[in-house]
């Protein structure tokens, strides 16, 4: 029998069971350039209909949820404003330094900062804690979350898997707004 999805394949599952049981952990962070203290993208395996599957899941904190809310929001106004606009790409030179931008991506870049601060100070857009379950992803059952957390360590993927497995994941429903901090904008 051919499985179409390969995260409900059960050699899958269990080469991925074999690999957690050597690291001694419930989940196995995928290597990918996004990870970082507020995004980890990670595999796990849970129950689904009665039967395992491996979950490909990306938990990110709420700030980083609003922050990437915000910024769709204020790409959007931009579009609106200069029909041109397809979106601003950095480019290197050959010594690996940044190109400079041309005057209208620039007039553009400094319209999105405006907006992102109208934005924040106005706090025109709220963000809760949510849970989103894709069964129709490629690779087993996808999960999207966002957590009201400052950081993702292993801890905190741990607690989230053990809480999604045992159906006891509360979340906060609580809507939040968040301000870029000084340090952001000086990066």
């Amino acid at each position: 029998m051919s499985i179409s999805n390969p995260g409900f394949d059960p050699q899958r599952i269990e080469e991925l069971k074999d690999e957690l049981g050597k690291l001694n952990k419930t989940f196995k962070i995928l290597p990918e350039e996004e990870n970082s203290d507020e995004f980890v993208n990670f595999y796990f395996i849970g129950m689904y209909q009665g039967k395992e599957v491996i979950y490909d899941s990306a938990l990110y904190t709420l700030r980083l949820h609003h922050a990437s809310e915000v910024y769709e929001l204020a790409e959007h106004k931009a579009a609106q404003k200069f029909p041109n606009f397809k979106g601003i790409t950095y480019e290197e030179d050959e010594n690996g330094n940044l190109k400079p931008l041309t005057s209208e991506e620039e007039e553009i870049g400094w319209f999105i900062t405006e907006i992102i601060m109208e934005i924040e100070e106005e706090e025109s857009v709220k963000v809760q804690e949510f849970v989103d379950v894709d069964t129709h992803h490629d690779f087993g059952i996808g999960v999207d979350a966002a957590l009201n957390i400052d950081l993702i360590d292993e801890d905190v993927i741990a607690k989230f898997i053990k809480e999604f497995n045992d159906d006891t994941l509360e979340l906060d429903d609580t809507m939040y707004a968040f301000q870029t901090e000084e340090e952001d904008i000086e990066d």
